[in-house]
């Protein structure tokens, strides 16, 4: 597939904003195309080079893009950022600039998907001195070859914003509709492998009986079974009935694949963490059977007591002086699911997987078994949950001991009960510079919430409380290589970090896309433990709002 035609198709879907139009347009072209070209097609509709779990990263700043940019064209880096102020998107302002671009392409190789493909695996890999300029070098090769509408897609799959429209509900839609497949199977097919590029070449080539065959496997990553807040105990009971209560511990959720005398350890968003914590890898290869998958909370302890929950996620972003994070921050891991054992468990009932769980796992001072109670009486749940706060954890899950572990999905078969007031879980997409003694950090940050159909990010208001100036110096080192745009100082993000935001009150608002603002919003923590697909709906924020004025 020529990557001006696939430039062309995305110029075209980005205008519809019928979800039902753009799967069927997405599933026309799905149709015509090569395994390969399938592949890419898929992932680089959704702006993702790689599945998110892949250890792979392009590893290419807003800095190489500028530099590409103006070796190819001519034009300064500071007038180039002038048409991103005017335009509002790199893409864009990529595509103004390569309209005046010096270096002729008329000895250049015609852009395809799979040369695209080639270069981003050939950028994938490099690394170490002289990584930068090899890497500005080859993104200088693609935009010499590439047409002006091609540089603006090219600059947004470099950056995971495609602006389309297209998630994963619209890409799951359009391949069942292409290959004439159940959706319901494509979606768990998704959940299994997380690589909807891999399940669209299933569906091409296999249909039904291959995405039915499609199993859990060790080292490829599997959506997390998520849970819905109670609303008390006694509501639990009753929803459920007979319950198992276990403490919701104040940590990080990972997925441990131990196999093949290999650990590896992925994150919420399936990111691998494997390096930033061995110490846990080492305990598991010492305390758990070899052939599983295990679900469990990485806590942060000091003198016995958790850490706040941010210590946890300190580790998983740590590339280098791992050793020493290790000394100032212990660990422990609490599992309490297991999803695989020689072969896939996740059809079992919990209560079943439970018995599996304690047999593989050997408790030492690191790995741990998160105890469980089985439990009619919502005072004994109650007890449970004192107990948890008390331990400075955040209350209990509380689980149906006949669910079956469903990837990816949020029902009432696993209930959470806390303390805490209600929160929001929202997307970064901009920021402002503080003054005075702030002036070198952000001192506030745009909040967004997700269009549940389309997927679009919708502006909800934004925080500029709850923070410490730790947080804040910290914040802005993690923030800072995000901007694509800044205007006094006011600035745009790359969306790719969550807040957690409490409130006091949510109202009606035309000022946001969303409809709706947050009044005295304050900074609780940064959730990267979750990813921007994870985000809070409108729909979950209008149903708050309905909540606060019945």
């Amino acid at each position: 597939m020529l990557f001006r035609d696939f430039a062309e198709f995305c110029s075209t879907i980005e205008k519809i904003s019928s979800t039902l139009e753009l799967a069927a347009r997405v599933s026309v072209v799905m149709k015509k195309l090569s395994d390969d070209d399938l592949y890419n097609f898929t992932l680089f509709l959704m702006g993702r080079v790689f599945p998110t779990w892949d250890e792979r990263d392009l590893g290419v700043g807003i800095g190489m893009i500028y530099e590409a940019l103006e070796d190819v064209s001519g034009i300064k880096k500071e007038r180039i950022e002038d048409y991103v102020r005017e335009l509002g998107d790199l893409g864009l302002a990529a595509e103004k600039v390569l309209k005046n671009k010096k270096i002729s392409t008329l000895a250049s190789e015609e852009l395809t998907i799979k040369r695209i493909r080639e270069t981003f695996n050939e950028i994938a890999e490099l690394s170490g001195e002289g990584s930068r300029k090899k890497k500005t070098l080859l993104l200088t090769g693609l935009f010499t070859s590439a047409s002006p509408i091609e540089a603006r897609y090219l600059v947004r799959i470099i950056l995971k914003e495609m602006r389309l429209g297209v998630g994963e509900g619209i890409i799951r839609d359009a391949i069942a509709r292409a290959f004439n497949v159940p959706v319901e199977l494509v979606e768990r097919a998704y959940m299994v492998t997380n690589d909807l590029g891999k399940v669209a070449v299933i569906a091409k080539n296999n249909g039904k009986s291959g995405l039915e065959s499609v199993k859990i496997e060790p080292h490829i990553p599997v959506k997390m079974m998520l849970a819905q807040n109670a609303e008390s105990a006694k509501e639990a009971v009753e929803e459920i009935g007979e319950v198992a209560v276990e403490w919701k511990f104040d940590g990080s959720r990972i997925q441990v694949h131990y196999a093949n005398g290999k650990v590896t350890i992925y994150s919420r968003r399936l990111e691998n963490v494997t390096n930033a914590i061995p110490e846990i890898a080492e305990a598991v290869k010492k305390n758990v059977e070899d052939g599983v998958i295990l679900d469990g909370e990485v806590i942060a302890v000091k003198d016995g007591k958790p850490m706040p929950f941010q210590q946890v996620l300190r580790r998983f972003r740590r590339k280098h002086d791992i050793s020493k994070m290790m000394e100032k921050i212990s660990l422990q891991v609490y599992f309490f699911d297991i999803l695989y054992k020689d072969g896939e468990l996740i059809n079992l009932p919990l209560k079943e997987r439970r018995k599996i769980l304690e047999k593989v796992v050997s408790e030492n001072e690191i790995v741990k078994i998160a105890d469980q109670v089985v439990t009619k009486d919502p005072e004994k749940v109650e007890e449970i949950f004192k107990a948890s706060i008390d331990a400075g954890h955040e209350g209990v899950m509380i689980k149906d001991p006949n669910s079956l572990y469903i990837p990816g999905r949020r029902g009432k078969h696993w209930l959470k009960l806390k303390t805490v007031m209600e929160t929001l879980d929202l997307a970064v997409v901009g920021g402002e510079w503080g003054e005075g003694k702030r002036s070198k950090w952000f001192s506030s940050f745009e909040l967004a919430c997700k269009d549940p159909i389309t997927e679009k990010l919708l502006r909800v208001g934004k925080v500029a409380t709850g923070f410490t100036d730790e947080d804040l110096e910290e914040l802005t080192e993690l923030f800072k290589p995000l901007i694509i745009r800044q205007i006094g100082k006011r600035v745009d993000f790359v969306p790719k970090y969550v807040f957690e935001v409490a409130y006091q009150e949510i109202q009606k608002s035309p000022k946001y896309e969303s409809g709706f603002a947050l009044r005295f919003p304050r900074f609780v923590r940064l959730r990267d433990d979750k990813s921007v697909e994870e985000i809070d709906t409108v729909d979950r924020i209008d149903q708050l709002f309905a909540r606060q004025v019945t």
